[in-house]
């Protein structure tokens, strides 16, 4: 939280931990569905961003034998457009989640921002973000690249990091 915006090199470390520790939940059935960067801990400032931990499963449920969840859920800039839509929804959701933090470590400003609930989730649902702040000119192509596969409406075509 202290850091306002990492690296390219730090996001794609922090990235991948997020994704290893998910892929993790995903094996055991566990949708973690609050992914978000008040969640991510690290486990050492020494070790630092490769020693990244997830907490906090309150919201987290077992999706056993490819069941979907229906429970509207999640915090508000991270929430995938299929929960809003109140559609049944899968371990996908956490891929979008991941792909919001991913857009926030390497621009330092979230994908969708809105004051008002309502704005926001309209927002998602058409997943209205772009690359034009300044901060994704020094961003290579490769970032973008994975931030617009990840950051995708329809959990079928969303790139799976399975």
């Amino acid at each position: 939280m202290e850091h306002e915006q990492f690296s390219e090199i730090e996001a794609r470390e922090a990235t991948k931990a997020i994704i290893d520790a998910i892929y993790y939940c995903h094996q055991k059935d566990i949708c973690h569905r609050d992914i978000k960067p008040e969640n991510l801990l690290l486990a050492s400032k020494e070790t630092g961003i490769t020693s990244l931990k997830i907490a906090d499963f309150g919201l987290a449920r077992l999706l056993e034998d490819e069941s979907l969840a229906s429970t509207t859920c999640g915090t508000p800039g991270y929430v995938a457009p299929e929960v809003l839509m109140q559609k049944p929804y899968g371990k996908a959701c956490d891929y979008w989640s991941i792909g919001v933090v991913t857009f926030i470590l390497l621009s330092g400003t979230p994908p969708f921002y809105e004051e008002d609930n309502f704005a926001l989730f309209e927002q998602i649902k058409a997943c209205k973000y772009d690359f034009e702040v300044e901060t994704w000119d020094s961003v290579s192509p490769e970032a973008k690249d994975f931030v617009s596969k990840i950051l995708v409406p329809d959990p079928t075509v969303r790139m799976d990091c399975e």
